[in-house]
């Protein structure tokens, strides 16, 4: 098809990604009858022949775990975003077949957070200190005037997240996941755990809770996430973030903006609901 241009998601596993019915939904709706997004299952060792064997077509990349801090040494550039946490999720390919890296994850996490009204809060809580922590990090350096407290499960992961705490400049204290109760009273929690994880808190969120950010997205609601609303508390939830994301990453890999938000939001509460 003349013009016809292509995107895809790669990682490993890939195929529970809810990138290709997000990005088809978008370019439905923007009439680019001649884009298609894929998925490819691929992991580091794959990924530099992945790369090298693309063609002009390519628009950009979508990258999931195990790939976003491997794609860096194969890129011309990233952004000061993905360079601030050592992870791109978003690649973009240019005429002159430049690869510039982005990370739309701390970007989609704030709009998230703004569009539940979430602007600004004098301190946090995250709970857990794993991949995505480091990225709710950097997105609570954008709306956390005060300080941060990170509940984790190991001294190893403590010490990771001092030292992004340092780079990123702001202020976090560590906490043992044994007081992880303690969070739930902040005005807003961060959940970055996998399933199951934090099941346990839900009979400690308090009488009025504040704001939960949990970045799940299936199963959903958590349970956390379903005691959380039963009690009047706001609920930012996974597929808010990758909604938001996924918004940011068609409109640089296509140039049209504003994305559909709102018929990503449907095509992707679709998939899920057909799960």
């Amino acid at each position: 098809m003349p013009g016809a241009r292509r995107a895809a998601v790669l990682g490993s596993p890939i195929a529970h990604s809810l990138s290709p019915v997000l990005h088809r939904a978008a370019y439905a709706e923007l009439g680019l009858e001649g884009w298609t997004y894929d998925r490819f299952e691929i992991d580091e060792k794959a990924l530099p022949g992945f790369l090298d064997a693309l063609g002009p077509e390519w628009a950009g990349l979508s990258l999931t775990m195990p790939l976003k801090r491997a794609v860096i040494p194969l890129l011309d550039g990233i952004s000061e975003t993905a360079a601030s946490v050592d992870a791109v999720n978003t690649v973009v390919f240019a005429e002159d077949g430049r690869r510039t890296g982005d990370n739309t994850d701390i970007p989609g996490m704030v709009a998230a957070l703004h569009e539940h009204g979430i602007d600004k809060v004098d301190t946090a809580a995250i709970l857990g200190a794993g991949a995505t922590a480091s990225s709710a990090l950097a997105a609570l350096s954008r709306v956390c005037t005060g300080e941060i407290v990170v509940h984790v499960r190991s001294e190893a992961r403590a010490d990771e997240m001092r030292q992004w705490a340092e780079r990123l400049d702001v202020t976090v204290r560590i906490a043992s996941w044994d007081d992880a109760a303690k969070a739930l009273h902040a005005p807003l929690v961060v959940s970055t755990t996998p399933a199951g994880v934090t099941d346990s808190l839900a009979h400690a969120v308090p009488e009025r809770p504040a704001a939960l950010f949990d970045v799940l997205y299936d199963p959903w609601p958590t349970v956390l996430a379903a005691r959380w609303s039963a009690y009047g508390g706001a609920v930012v939830g996974g597929l808010d973030l990758l909604v938001h994301q996924a918004v940011l990453q068609v409109e640089q890999m296509t140039g049209r903006s504003p994305a559909p938000l709102e018929a990503m939001r449907r095509a992707g509460e679709q998939a899920l609901a057909a799960r």
